[in-house]
């Protein structure tokens, strides 16, 4: 497998205002009574592999109107995945929520079982920020890559195949630069630097883990009731 040794900063695409998007038309129209709000993880696992479960809390999980730091010195779950250290921040100025992660030396040797290959992402991070005025925007980054491969130029939702799956179909799919909106859109987004799900068209195997994500919503927290 070639491996990528390029450290790749990109912009994702910023998700819709919320002037524009499908939001509530009270909402909008009251826009600036509402709290942007903002959290981040260094990562998540939560695979199945026959009668073995393994699933993790967050790790550093951050949020604006709560813990709004935290740090992890890794750890490892078998052959399932192993995380360096890592941390976050979440903070809010004026109106702006943000909310960022950053994580080094994640390995998964869990295709191995398939005869698949050994992944590993040397750094990795996501950031995101929001306000109820112009909607939110997001940013990840990626550094030295190994058992796939990517652009220079990483497309939002890039979406890489390994085969080996049963008749055909993907033992695994590795999206990076991922971005998950809401449908109708109302400007909050969450952006994951990497996303690994096993089998996911159908196998021995199934879950996903997440590298590095950040979720920022612009009108997260709603006023309180007039008296």
């Amino acid at each position: 497998m070639r491996k990528s040794r390029k450290t790749l900063r990109l912009a994702l695409v910023t998700a819709l205002t919320g002037a524009l998007a499908a939001a509530p038309v009270a909402a909008v129209a009251d826009a600036d009574t509402f709290t942007s709000t903002a959290s981040a993880s260094v990562g998540k696992v939560d695979v199945t592999i026959g009668n073995e479960h393994i699933v993790t809390a967050e790790l550093a999980q951050c949020a604006v109107d709560g813990l709004q730091s935290a740090t992890t010195s890794g750890g490892v779950t078998g052959d399932i995945a192993t995380f360096g250290n890592g941390s976050t921040s979440c903070g809010r100025t004026d109106t702006i929520a943000t909310g960022e992660s950053s994580g080094r030396r994640f390995e998964t040797q869990v295709l191995r079982r398939f005869g698949g290959p050994d992944l590993k992402i040397r750094t990795f991070g996501a950031k995101c920020s929001t306000t109820t005025t112009s909607g939110s925007a997001a940013y990840i980054d990626l550094g030295q890559v190994t058992g796939f491969t990517v652009p220079t130029t990483i497309p939002t939702n890039y979406k890489i195949t390994i085969p080996g799956g049963p008749a055909g179909t993907p033992m695994a799919t590795v999206t990076v630069n991922e971005v998950v909106t809401p449908d109708p859109a109302d400007g909050s987004l969450l952006t994951t630097a990497a996303h690994l799900k096993l089998f996911p068209k159908g196998g021995p195997a199934k879950g996903d883990i997440y590298l590095a994500s950040a979720r920022c919503n612009p009108y997260g927290k709603t006023p309180s009731p007039s008296p």
